[in-house]
Order: C-alpha cells, then sequence, then structure tokens
C-alpha cells in the first residue's frame, strides 16, 4: 500500500484556528490550461442550445480546478508547509475554448497557540 500524502490544511482565510503562523513560506500555485474534448465541445454546444446547465463544460471546469489544486499543495509540500491560508482561484480564457485555471495562497508552517 503507497504512503498517503500529508494532510495539508487549505483555507480561504488568513489563519487555522487554533494556530498561528510560525513561518510565511511564500505564495505556491498550481496552473492548468484546459480546452474541451470535441466530445466535450459537441455535447456543450448541444446542451447550450437548450439552454440550462452544460455539464460537459463543467467536467473540463472541475477537472482543471481539482487539478491546479493539486499542484498548488504539491509546491507546498515540497517547500515545507503545513497549510495554505488565502487560497484562491482565477481563470482566464486566453484562446476560443482554451482557458487557464489557476490556484494560489500562501504557504505558511503551523504552531499551536499558546494560551
Amino acid at each position: 500500500m503507497a504512503d498517503k500524502e500529508p494532510r495539508m490544511i487549505v483555507t480561504t482565510a488568513m489563519g487555522v484556528d487554533g494556530f498561528e503562523v510560525a513561518e510565511y513560506l511564500g505564495v505556491v500555485r498550481g496552473i492548468v490550461v484546459r480546452a474541451a474534448t470535441i466530445t466535450q465541445g459537441i455535447r456543450g454546444a448541444f446542451s447550450s442550445f437548450f439552454g440550462g446547465n452544460i455539464t460537459a463544460y463543467e467536467e473540463v471546469c472541475e477537472r482543471a480546478r481539482s487539478d491546479a489544486f493539486k499542484r498548488m499543495a504539491q509546491q507546498a509540500r515540497e517547500i515545507g508547509a503545513d497549510a495554505i491560508i488565502g487560497m484562491a482561484y482565477d481563470a482566464t480564457e486566453f484562446a476560443p475554448n482554451v482557458t487557464e485555471v489557476l490556484a494560489y495562497g500562501t504557504a505558511v508552517t503551523l504552531r499551536p497557540k499558546s494560551a
């Protein structure tokens, strides 16, 4: 059985309850550039004709966010972080049907708050 990755706390807040920041390690990020597959493009175009939620495009977006998040967390682990604070996503479409998804935050080490 493979070893699991150590738990990484990731929050959009600027701190973690019960802990204080011991050290700021810097900004970490995960970047993914995605385009819909031909099948997803056809399904998406067909769905957009009738309106409503376009699950084919939703799948592409969710996968891109997930992969960007994993890359950001991996970068934080590589520099010895316990947590990522101030985490956010950004997305930019820079060509038709081609989107960059960026997950970013501040990598930190934590210590329990002293009483």
